[in-house]
């Protein structure tokens, strides 16, 4: 057990963001792991189908709920995480909504919409919440719940009409239009940078993590500490290898991560660490296939 990785783990399964640093020639490298953005799809009409296949390119875990089981199941969801067949309140209270979540309620009728604000409204407001419908209709759909006690102003930070103003008329037009929305959104809300030599940020590969946290047998950890010109990846990007050579996540695949991985067999063997620089920009990478045309510095750190 990695008790340092074990506590990333813990905090991503949670939705808490984490952090590990390592200090090399005088500079610190601080990689920050936020969890992967979360969308929960409450309504499984037409509308939400491309709304989950277009976030599901955009590297976001969809969750798909509506009580209806024609409409909630991974044959209209393939490329759900989730599928969900409940009652919209009772699926809610068992998600449980993150302040990191993104919410997109669209149902097939204001009452259910209605449903669904009621139980959001009583815990954490996600980070985006999109409501579909017009504004006449929303409007009365807010004054009803005014009414009802619950704040004007959590009301008044609710994308709605919900997606991008593109004129989006179909459904797929509408899925393009609120997943704009989402992209925009998280854009806007950055993760705070106030790290020393903040890497940048990626993706966090559970699998990776994982097996750094759990696993007792001899590891390494191969971290990409910067990058310049066109690489496979960014700087920040993760990647384990057990003894056996066993991957879990990537630096980049091919020849880049093939040259890595024989500094890291010895690392394993041997112990401590060193950093592996990779140039892509020269004829021998050229020649190998390695078209990216950049460099990348990689650390090697047995575990």
């Amino acid at each position: 057990m990695n008790k340092e990785f074990g506590d990333v783990y813990k905090a991503l399964q949670e939705g808490r963001s984490a952090v590990i640093s390592r200090e090399l020639e005088g500079q610190i490298y601080t990689r920050l792991f936020v969890p992967q953005d979360r969308l929960i799809i409450l309504g499984g009409g037409h509308v939400a189908q491309p709304i989950c296949h277009i976030a599901s390119l955009l590297d976001f875990d969809v969750i798909v709920v509506d009580d209806r089981p024609a409409f909630a199941n991974h044959e209209r969801f393939p490329d759900a995480k989730e599928v969900i067949c409940e009652p919209f309140a009772d699926a809610l209270k068992a998600i449980g909504i993150r302040e990191t979540d993104y919410v997109c309620v669209v149902t097939r009728g204001h009452r259910y919409d209605a449903d669904c604000l009621r139980v959001i409204f009583k815990g954490n407001i996600p980070s985006y919440l999109g409501l579909i419908g017009s504004k006449r209709r929303v409007g009365g759909l807010f004054d009803l719940l005014e009414a009802e006690g619950y704040d004007r102003a959590v009301m008044d930070r609710i994308y709605t009409p919900i997606g991008v103003p593109i004129g989006a008329i179909t459904p797929a037009e509408i899925g393009v239009s609120v997943t704009a929305q989402l992209v925009q959104h998280r854009r806007k809300n950055p993760i705070a940078s106030d790290y020393e030599g903040l890497l940048e940020q990626t993706n966090s590969d559970l699998s990776a993590i994982k097996f750094l946290a759990e696993s007792d047998e001899k590891k390494a950890l191969l971290l990409v500490l910067s990058s310049t010109g066109s690489t496979p990846v960014r700087s920040g990007s993760l990647m384990a290898m057990d003894y056996l050579g066993n991957v879990y996540g990537t630096i980049g695949g091919g020849c880049s991560e093939a040259g890595v991985m024989a500094k890291a067999r010895k690392i394993i063997r041997e112990g401590g660490s060193c950093v592996v620089d990779i140039d892509m920009t020269n004829e021998v990478a050229e020649s190998e296939g390695m078209v990216c045309g950049g460099t990348m510095r990689v650390l090697v750190e047995a575990l």
